[in-house]
């Protein structure tokens, strides 16, 4: 049996007694590690991967996601009267989405490695892109549900991929801001949609076919062209990118593999891992802080052109007061996900949008002067939109080992998008302007993550602290930690080198 030695990689006292993970140092365990770069190199290394993996998924998730919203614009142009969606109609045709979308979101995970991400991530954009382009020629209410559930299907596996994806090139603690110009297309998908439609409502009637119909015919063939650029452009995984040197592919590869051990992640698959990851207690915790910040997220991309159409503007200049709020939302996105990156935290950041969220609702579910009110979507929008990266990232640098890892995040992400099929029903017609039962019901989900964010702070640091001090111990009594390197591997975030993020 091989027995880790005091000292290894992550083994270090810092100052008084203090424990810290020593990420960037050389592990004495790995007899092939790469030749260390200076700073300077490995920061040119990083932007050389941002510059050939970011741009494209970005355009990507901002086609997705708009998509999937501007259902929200073709509302106000005319969607609702020409396929008769009275009633609950609209609401059940947005839930249909979700229904398909979250079942398959998990499987879609599992087959990522196995089609490799160049053929399976533009496989299916242009599948709904295509789906997307369909919608645009659908003539009654149940046309529309089906194209509703098979849209989901098709942008399924795009999210959880990509940010499982990701997760395979850089570190843990480069991970926000990534996912953050990731998903801060959706952010700027919800203003460059509202533009869109404000341009695409003036081609009313041409090919007999009505505006509504229109702003999905356009975006649907945007995102199939994309779809086939997306093809060649794609990256699989470090150790096959044609645009890294031999010495860039093995460096990225080592650092990938002891980013959050001293022993390296495991990397073969086993049933054990899709165990582990059902079985996790964090996996159902961080669910919760999910769904806090997803359901009040896709309320206000559903209904933000509805809301402020409430507020007594006209459809065009409701659609153009869209813009303004998601561009200050994408702006404190990348400020926030740089600041987390760069001190390791998570928590805070995610508390600081839950907390926006709450101001934001309370002023919009008070009798508040309609000014006011707007002023509260700009806290909504910027709330949830922000946040959201930092609840992705943060269980992403918590579980340990590729499989548990994306099983958990297919998981966190699949069952969390339930809460978009809450937000499609809770915001109804008749209950407009004030929208209470909305409001309030977006509230207590907050409520929930506020609650949920200290909780996994305080187990988090009640382990970190014991599996410091058990470290402690073992220096000071000069014993060996009695696990080999297969055990402490397949322990995962459990192994007593593990330390969570907070």
């Amino acid at each position: 049996m091989s027995i880790l030695p005091i000292g290894s990689r992550n083994d270090r006292l810092v100052g008084k007694g203090k424990f810290e993970i020593r990420d960037e140092e050389i592990s004495p365990l790995d007899d092939e590690a790469p030749r260390a770069l200076s700073a300077e190199e490995e920061r040119r290394l990083w932007r050389k991967v941002d510059v050939r993996l970011m741009p494209i998924l970005s355009v990507m998730y901002l086609l997705s996601f708009m998509d999937r919203s501007n259902i929200g614009n073709a509302k106000l142009e005319g969607l609702m009267t020409e396929l008769y969606l009275t009633g609950d109609r609209y609401n059940i045709a947005l839930t249909m989405f979700f229904i398909s979308y979250c079942t398959f979101e998990c499987p879609a995970n599992l087959v990522l490695k196995v089609f490799r991400p160049s053929r399976w991530l533009p496989g299916i954009m242009v599948l709904w892109g295509s789906v997307m382009t369909a919608m645009g020629f659908v003539k009654t209410y149940p046309e529309l549900v089906g194209a509703r559930f098979c849209l989901g299907v098709a942008e399924a596996g795009l999210f959880p991929g990509v940010v499982y994806y990701l997760t395979l090139w850089y570190p843990r603690h480069m991970l926000q801001y990534r996912v953050g110009l990731f998903f801060g297309a959706a952010t700027v998908a919800g203003a460059f949609s509202g533009l869109l439609a404000f341009g695409i409502a003036y081609m009313d009637g041409v090919g007999h076919l009505e505006g509504w119909s229109w702003i999905f015919i356009v975006e649907g063939l945007l995102t199939v062209v994309v779809g086939f650029i997306a093809f060649f452009v794609i990256h699989d995984f470090p150790s096959t990118a044609s645009f890294l040197t031999p010495e860039e592919r093995a460096y990225l590869i080592w650092r990938k593999k002891y980013d959050n051990s001293s022993v390296g992640e495991e990397e073969r698959f086993a049933f054990r891992h899709i165990v582990a990851a059902f079985t996790d207690w964090q996996v159902y915790l961080h669910l919760l802080v999910y769904i806090s910040v997803i359901t009040p997220l896709y309320g206000i991309t559903f209904f933000l052109p509805t809301i402020i159409k409430s507020f007594g503007y006209t459809t065009a200049i409701s659609q153009l007061l869209t813009v303004p709020p998601y561009f200050v939302a994408t702006i404190v996105l990348l400020i926030w996900g740089h600041y987390s990156d760069k001190l390791k935290i998570r928590s805070v950041f995610i508390y600081s949008g839950l907390l926006l969220l709450l101001i934001g609702y309370s002023i919009n579910i008070l009798d508040a002067p309609n000014s006011v009110k707007y002023f509260g979507t700009y806290l909504i929008v910027v709330g949830s939109y922000a946040s959201f990266p930092g609840v992705i990232a943060w269980l992403g640098n918590n579980l340990a080992g590729q499989y548990k890892r994306g099983v958990g995040m297919a998981i966190h992400i699949g069952f969390g998008n339930f809460g978009g099929a809450i937000a499609a029903n809770v915001y109804r017609t008749r209950d407009s302007p004030r929208f209470i039962l909305g409001h309030g019901l977006e509230l207590m989900f907050v409520g929930i993550g506020l609650i949920t964010v200290p909780i996994l702070v305080f187990v988090y640091k009640r382990i970190n602290d014991a599996r410091d001090a058990a470290l402690r111990r073992r220096i000071a009594r000069k014993e060996k930690l009695q696990l080999s390197i297969q055990q402490l591997r397949d322990l995962g975030d459990r192994a007593p080198d593990f330390r969570y993020t907070l």
